[in-house]
């Protein structure tokens, strides 16, 4: 256990907020650090595999409860709706949750647990500055003010100010794909199912939140111009329009419902090499940032929250840190990847497009359970049963 252990977490987002509850559920005394004046989060949809369900179960929250139960993922080809692949989860994982869930519904069930807990939680403190020592961090902020602690956790996100201290200065690359999100009202009744629409150099997902009430829409596609990193650059939907206009009257009829629309550029960054120092770690974006192409970011968070604590209240100090990032670090690099060529995947081209379509309707359907039980890799994944 880490009863009275003194640890600072930089970050409320979903890292910060899972490790911080992980961490007193086990005895630490936590001090939560957020920059904004308030813990929020705006955002649209996200997706909550099984292994990261196991996560927020093991916390003592009800995530089920704050979202919809998806029956599982349907690939179409974007020009003519036509399915191409269904990977259905009520017939390989029927007791498994697999949640359409929105971001802000996510952040305020996890907030709520923090609160419930003894956690010193200091809003609009902007780090400035990290300086460790052999007995402990000093924390330094805008305003001049320091405090000092003697561990302190990055959950701090793209631009986290403990990443360089450990890796040192590093630039991502513009991935030559930009991503355009937004929400719309939903219309009927949507079945909670995941829609993944592909064409060549572009795909559109789609699928609904907060009882079918709204559906989230997230559109990606090649483009040699880009914006930056960031959720919250305005787009203008008749652009939007435009840039999707050869899809097929369902995905083109969703977009023409869209009011409001935030468009950013996909940049990749490496998985950080270095995850830790005697007493700092990195988790969550600001050790692996990682591409909507998998719907694995807030679930990789999840899981290193709980394998950091773990790792922290079972291991002396000098092992703990280097557990952590020998158990984390071969995972996130395998889960990115997969998420890496599923961009390609998805964006295939001419001959190679109608090839790798054909070759999959014809696996679902001679073997329509082995889309899903190709990545029981991830999802059956379970950190919760301990280091």
């Amino acid at each position: 256990m880490l009863i009275g252990q003194d640890i600072a977490v930089l970050g409320a987002g979903v890292a910060g907020l899972s490790v911080a509850q992980a961490l007193a559920l086990r005895g630490a005394s936590v001090t939560l650090y957020e920059q904004a004046d308030e813990i929020t989060e705006v955002g649209a949809g996200l997706q909550i595999s099984p292994n990261g369900a196991r996560v927020l179960t093991a916390l003592g929250l009800d995530a089920p409860s704050r979202a919809m139960r998806a029956k599982g993922v349907k690939l179409m080809d974007g020009y003519s709706g036509r399915e191409v692949l269904h990977l259905d989860f009520t017939a390989t994982r029927p007791d498994a949750d697999f949640l359409l869930m929105h971001r802000a519904d996510l952040i305020g069930l996890l907030e709520e647990g923090v609160r419930a807990l003894d956690i010193d939680i200091r809003l609009s403190h902007t780090i400035d500055s990290i300086h460790g020592d052999a007995d402990g961090v000093t924390l330094q902020f805008a305003d001049g003010s320091e405090v000092r602690h003697a561990i302190v956790l990055g959950a701090d996100g793209l631009h986290s100010k403990l990443r360089p201290m450990l890796n040192g200065p590093a630039k991502p690359f513009f991935t030559g794909q930009t991503a355009w999100r937004a929400t719309v009202p939903a219309i009927g009744n949507e079945e909670p199912i995941a829609m993944v629409h592909m064409a060549a150099g572009r795909h559109v997902v789609s699928y609904p939140l907060r009882g079918g009430s709204l559906i989230n829409i997230v559109a990606v596609e090649e483009r040699s111009d880009w914006v930056d990193e960031g959720w919250h650059h305005a787009g203008d939907p008749a652009e939007l329009m435009r840039n999707f206009a050869n899809f097929g009257p369902g995905v083109k009829g969703l977009l023409s419902r869209v009011e409001e629309v935030s468009r950013w550029g996909l940049f990749r960054h490496p998985v950080a090499l270095r995850w830790h120092s005697d007493r700092t770690a990195l988790l969550g974006d600001a050790a692996h940032p990682t591409l909507p192409f998998l719907a694995q970011g807030a679930n990789m968070a999840l899981e290193d929250a709980w394998v950091l604590a773990d790792c922290l209240a079972t291991l002396p100090l000098e092992e703990a840190l280097p557990a952590y990032q020998a158990l984390r670090r071969p995972r996130v690099t395998r889960v990115i990847d997969a998420a890496n060529a599923n961009a390609k995947n998805y964006h295939m081209k001419g001959p190679k497009r109608f090839l790798g379509h054909a070759a999959l309707r014809v696996a679902g359907h001679l073997a329509p359970k082995q889309a899903v039980e190709r990545f029981a890799w991830l999802y059956d994944f379970d950190v919760t049963k301990g280091v």
